[in-house]
């Protein structure tokens, strides 16, 4: 569920994610395509929008460093990195009747969030979109081809995903080059999400993508090089009915290696399900139930929440100290998927010494979701 846990944004109801919904656990709606053990992904096809299931989002985070020598400067703003971005794409099938032939009719919801975390600001600059599928806002159902007004994201036959955001405050244009193929998440792409099997994603994610272009903050232009995370989900089905959010990190690990981990958390901070995958330099694989403690929080002056913003994570007999670049990272996206969550830049450390760089998203803190 990237960003990541598939399962109802309160966005699903008018429509992420980021969020969620405290999930009602029944069937599977027959309106809508089931997520099935067994299904085999196919590329390119699977890069692209599954229409028949109910939610999906394509969802890339990242760092970025400024290149050697000084900004092109066409106003104030004296930001120098590193950076943390994320751009998001949901798309969402309302139940619309698809008997109505109007191109007007809503039968998809095209959502987005983009963000940079900027030090010197010590919050993001983030912007949001909500639109119908038509004319101005267009997905594609063959590959990754999202156009919004103003924001894209492409995938070109090279394998090269081109990132564009363009908003008051900050933009970029970015080029995000993957030299792997897509990683399958769960069980070959069939990622569960709780205990029975129809509680499920489609899963797959891009971790070592690399980063280069432009960022735009204020007036003021970098040359930027570094990192990115792509997650690509879909899904039909909601959380278990006692999870009340959830916890995610994607971290590019030095050595070559990546590290994802989720949990499902219920009202005690327990959890619900979870799951870890350690990814080594060489590909193979460690999956394992992972641990979870929290060591320290941070509360929201703008909305009172209070978000975990580290953590040390245990995979068998590994540990990860998750530490934010900054702690106000929370993000605002009530006019859009209707929800606030933290979603923010992190380093990885091991025994004092960093080792990796990622995100981590957190959901649910505020209240339970609910549609």
């Amino acid at each position: 569920m990237r960003r990541r846990l598939l399962l109802a944004f309160a966005a699903m109801a008018a429509s992420r994610p980021a969020a969620m919904p405290a999930a009602r656990a029944a069937a599977v709606d027959p309106d809508y395509a089931p997520v099935l053990r067994g299904h085999r992904l196919r590329f390119p096809r699977d890069h692209g929008m599954h229409p028949a299931f109910r939610i999906e989002w394509w969802y890339i985070t990242g760092w970025l460093e400024t290149v050697a020598g000084p900004p092109t400067t066409a106003g104030e703003g004296s930001s120098v990195g590193p950076f943390g971005y994320q751009i998001t794409f949901f798309r969402v099938r309302s139940r619309h009747s698809a008997d109505n032939p109007s191109r007007f009719a809503p039968h998809q919801l095209l959502l987005a969030h983009a963000a940079i975390a900027d030090p010197a600001l010590g919050r993001l600059r983030h912007a949001q979109q909500a639109w119908r599928a038509g004319e101005l806002a267009s997905i594609d159902r063959t590959d990754a081809r999202i156009r919004l007004p103003g924001w894209q994201l492409v995938r070109g036959t090279d394998d090269i995903y081109r990132a564009e955001v363009e908003a008051d405050d900050f933009g970029y244009a970015l080029r995000l080059a993957a030299h792997e193929p897509p990683v399958l998440q769960g069980e070959a792409g069939y990622s569960r999400k709780g205990p029975r099997a129809e509680q499920a994603s489609y899963y797959y994610s891009r971790p070592g993508l690399r980063a280069s272009g432009m960022l735009r903050i204020g007036g003021q232009q970098h040359q930027v090089h570094g990192s990115g995370w792509l997650d690509h989900e879909w899904s039909s089905q909601l959380m278990p009915e006692e999870a009340l959010g959830w916890d995610w990190a994607g971290i590019g690990l030095d050595d070559g290696g990546s590290l994802l981990v989720f949990r499902l958390r219920d009202a005690a901070g327990g959890s619900v399900h979870s799951h870890a995958r350690l990814r080594f330099p060489d590909g193979h694989t460690l999956d394992a139930s992972p641990g979870f403690e929290v060591l320290r929080r941070w509360e929201s002056p703008r909305t009172g929440i209070t978000y975990p913003v580290e953590w040390r994570i245990t995979v068998a007999d590994k540990s990860y100290l998750l530490t934010p670049l900054f702690d106000d990272q929370e993000l605002d996206a009530r006019r859009s998927t209707g929800t606030v969550y933290w979603e923010g830049a992190v380093r990885a450390s091991q025994d004092g010494q960093v080792v990796g760089r990622g995100y981590l998203e957190l959901t649910g803190y505020g209240a339970r979701m609910a549609l």
